[in-house]
């Protein structure tokens, strides 16, 4: 399989998955193998750094392109209701012998919207949590906010409660794209929120930002670019905009036949590649395909490193995603499953997959290779495997087109190798795994 081959020839945005997050594909993941995961969890732990992911799925609107599984309708004793489920998640967690005597050393609240909490709501669900583990020893607490969520004392609160990196999800900073695409906040709760979380003085502060929203053109992205850079956070992180299956987008072109009205492949990697050079003359330097930092002695990412070489990830929360002792696995992604299943005392676990050690392998190297390279040294040690030598003529090809350059034990993607490398990942997959649904 050649790169790219798996997106249209026209290069426009059609509907199905096009990020890369694991390997093997969702889809291929299923309850037949929920046994593999209980027993991982009740065995010792392997050597490896241990992190814990909380899914808060409750948000003010359900974004047009989101494909996470949030709720935009729950009221105040359902809410309470999530929260006594997930205290009672990461309770049952605790007990596990694949915790070990290991500290979390990366934690990470997702969403939904985890800032949709109130400052009451949040000091009792951490109250709870901490009755069963601590978060002390951990180098990265990072939580997700929408601004219009936030208040000066909700900000501070989770400073006071350990959180190391905020991530704002301002996405764009044009109010009729912001509307456009169903997002709850405008610009105006993007200023009015920052010196409050300028002052609270986290570790780091990244903004997160989507190219090809629909409705941008190249003066509001430059805008948006421009209005960023006057903000000086400590990383931005930028994605581009794609149709996954479930989102109000892809519904609506599936069912009524319409034209995709996002931007196409080349133009979202053309506005990538702008907001990187704009970027990169005030100092920043590339981190990965996604995210650049203003300084990369102070910011690391050690929820995104760790998980990317294999260490464990404990998932809590709805229909969340965890990897535990070479398996993966995925909770119940209904919400009276979710709840009802912890209320009567279980693990609410849906599906799981232990991965050969050759699918160990190849998740580990197209991760990593969204940093924009690879060290060979490092996965002929733990796997054995020369990647050089074993897809010598994948690599050959991405030279060829102007994506890589290889070296003596290491490949380092050009900017247009990064810029693309979601769609230069397929390529490594098993021939089983190419042709099926991603999630």
């Amino acid at each position: 399989m050649k790169a790219d081959e798996h997106m249209t020839e026209s290069t426009k945005t059609e509907v199905g998955s096009y990020f890369i997050s694991n390997y093997p594909p969702f889809s291929q993941w299923s309850g037949d193998q929920l046994g593999e995961v209980t027993t991982a969890l009740a065995a010792p732990p392997a050597n490896v750094p241990l992190g814990l992911y909380l899914h808060i799925p409750f948000c003010r609107k359900r974004c047009k392109f989101c494909y996470f599984k949030v709720f935009t309708d729950k009221n105040a004793p359902e809410v309470e209701r999530y929260l006594a489920a997930l205290s009672h998640e990461i309770e049952l967690v605790s007990q596990l012998p694949v915790m070990g005597d290991r500290p979390f050393q990366f934690v990470y609240f997702g969403g939904g919207t985890p800032s949709f909490l109130s400052p009451k709501q949040l000091t009792r669900l951490v109250d709870r949590l901490r009755a069963n583990i601590s978060w002390d020893q951990a180098e990265e607490v990072t939580f997700e906010c929408e601004p219009g969520t936030l208040t000066e004392a909700k900000i501070k609160r989770l400073s006071d409660l350990g959180v190391t990196r905020l991530s704002l999800g301002v996405e764009h900073f044009d109010d009729t794209i912001l509307r456009e695409n169903g997002r709850a906040h405008e610009s105006g709760e993007i200023y009015k929120s920052w010196p409050w979380i300028q002052a609270a003085g986290f570790q780091n502060v990244n903004i997160d930002l989507i190219a090809g929203m629909v409705g941008d053109s190249d003066a509001t992205w430059q805008e948006a670019v421009g209005k960023t850079l006057d903000l000086a956070p400590d990383s931005v992180t930028i994605y581009q905009m794609e149709l996954p299956f479930n989102t109000v987008y892809s519904k609506d072109i599936l069912g009524n036949k319409i034209e995709t009205p996002v931007a196409d492949w080349p133009q979202k990697r053309a506005w990538v590649d702008y907001a990187f050079d704009q970027l990169a003359l005030v100092g920043y330097t590339v981190s990965s395909a996604y995210t650049m930092v203003k300084n990369p002695e102070a910011v690391n990412f050690s929820y995104r490193d760790n998980l990317w070489r294999g260490s464990d990830l404990l998932a809590t929360g709805i229909a969340s995603f965890g990897h535990v002792s070479g398996v993966h696995y995925q909770n119940q992604p209904e919400w009276n499953d979710y709840c009802g299943t912890l209320e009567n005392g279980a693990l609410p676990l849906n599906r799981a997959l232990r991965p050969t050690d050759h699918q160990r392998l190849i998740r580990e190297m197209i991760l990593q290779l969204k940093r924009g390279y690879l060290e060979a040294g490092y996965f002929q040690s733990k796997f054995g495997v020369d990647i050089f030598d074993h897809w010598r003529n994948l690599w050959t090809e991405y030279e060829s087109e102007g994506w890589a350059i290889l070296s003596d034990g290491r490949v380092e993607l050009t900017r247009q190798g990064l810029l693309r490398v979601d769609g230069l990942l397929p390529a490594f997959f098993e021939p089983e795994h190419r042709d099926v649904r991603y999630t």
